[in-house]
């Protein structure tokens, strides 16, 4: 018995050294950054970041510009930000849609479609239609970044017709982010339209060689060398595929609104503030300053890298100055205070911004910002709280 323990013990031992063995020459190419004494980054910011927010003063503000007409300001506003969104894709001369497939479910179907969103890209996306007799009221329901770039409309609408990967993934996603409840269908079984498409680089609109969040930069530095911005493809498709939207004869084009979280959030008040067509808008956990979003004080910085650069415009406006061109529409903002990505201060000088911009045009009972207690997520209160917003206004 004593001879089999030492046997079995020299296995083992043999066992580990040639793991071990195994494992040492990838452990010693792992070999430390080269770093030099002096320096002018840190903490992926300039540390002479505080000196160039006192620089940003956004004198195309609401309030800072001498243009006292609001609708003279909001169209001011809008055409910089388009500016800044460098030049657009040329839209599609023709949306021609082609309805892949569908499924019944309780209390509407589902259909993959595919469409050209412009002149370039022809994508597949979800529509959920609501049984009985339309047009309904819609909802463009914009997914959320994640470093997650696997999946992007499955995120919110419970995907069918694919491979099993993408329907655990989907569902892994939903369990984690939305408490495991898809809004897209909860919204459909409430009876809206509900339509969501992939981003640029997310999903089927992804890389051939595969997912690698490394390489989003990467591209968006190219598409930057031919005169585009991957961030503002983002947001013309987002406007073209509401231009699309309201088109469907299942849809009444006079209420149309938007949601989102996360990066699906700051989706929705960009559209909201760019596009006539979306009516209201709800935004949960994106909304910040930037002195706070880059601040050494708070141990912030940008995490989304380009997905949500617009070349120079803070030279012009911030965040919460570009959300304020939606108003005087219905907004919804809600932000967590265990949000890790957005401390409370930034979010309550942002709010601040916008409802005076509200009060201002005698509106601000239609803006709806409140802060829970809550991480960076979109549970199912969230969600219920959005519905409850939209069927106030959309319905």
């Amino acid at each position: 018995m004593h001879h089999f323990h030492i046997m079995r013990l020299a296995r083992y031992f043999l066992a580990f050294t040639l793991v071990v063995g195994m494992a040492m020459p990838a452990m010693a190419q792992k070999k430390p950054l080269q770093k030099r004494d002096r320096f002018e980054y840190s903490f992926d910011l300039p540390v002479y970041v505080e000196q160039l927010k006192t620089e940003l003063t956004y004198p195309m503000a609401w309030g800072n510009s001498p243009v006292k007409s609001f609708d003279k300001w909001r169209a001011e506003a809008r055409k910089k930000v388009f500016e800044c969104m460098m030049t657009p894709p040329r839209p599609a001369a023709n949306f021609k849609m082609e309805v892949l497939a569908t499924q019944k479910r309780e209390g509407y179907t589902a259909k993959k479609i595919a469409f050209n969103v412009n002149a370039y890209s022809r994508v597949t996306a979800y529509l959920l239609v609501p049984d009985g007799k339309g047009p309904f009221p819609a909802i463009n329901a914009l997914h959320d970044h994640g470093a997650h770039l696997f999946i992007g409309k499955e995120k919110m609408i419970r995907p069918f017709e694919v491979e099993q990967e993408v329907a655990d993934d989907a569902q892994a996603w939903a369990d984690n982010l939305y408490e495991g409840q898809f809004v897209g269908d909860y919204f459909a079984k409430h009876g809206y339209v509900v339509f969501s498409m992939d981003a640029p680089l997310w999903g089927e609109r992804g890389r051939e060689e595969g997912v690698d969040r490394s390489k989003y930069d990467i591209i968006a530095g190219n598409m930057m060398m031919l005169g585009r911005d991957l961030c503002g493809f983002m947001h013309y498709d987002d406007i073209y595929s509401t231009d699309f939207l309201a088109t469907l004869p299942e849809v009444d084009r006079q209420r149309i609104g938007c949601l989102g979280c996360s990066m699906g959030a700051y989706r929705a008040w960009m559209l909201s503030a760019l596009t006539d067509h979306i009516k209201a808008g709800a935004a949960i956990c994106w909304m910040v300053t930037t002195d706070v979003q880059m601040s050494t004080a708070d141990k912030k910085r940008e995490y989304g890298g380009f997905a949500n650069c617009l070349p120079g415009l803070r030279q012009y406006l911030d965040y919460p100055h570009i959300a304020s061109m939606a108003c005087p529409k219905p907004m919804l903002f809600v932000n967590g205070t265990q949000d890790h990505l957005f401390p409370v201060r930034g979010v309550e000088a942002a709010f601040q911004i916008m409802h005076d911009t509200w009060k201002s045009q005698r509106a601000d009972e239609r803006l709806e910002t409140e802060i829970w207690d809550i991480k960076h997520s979109c549970g199912i209160k969230a969600q219920e709280r959005m519905l409850q917003f939209f069927d106030k206004y959309l319905k």
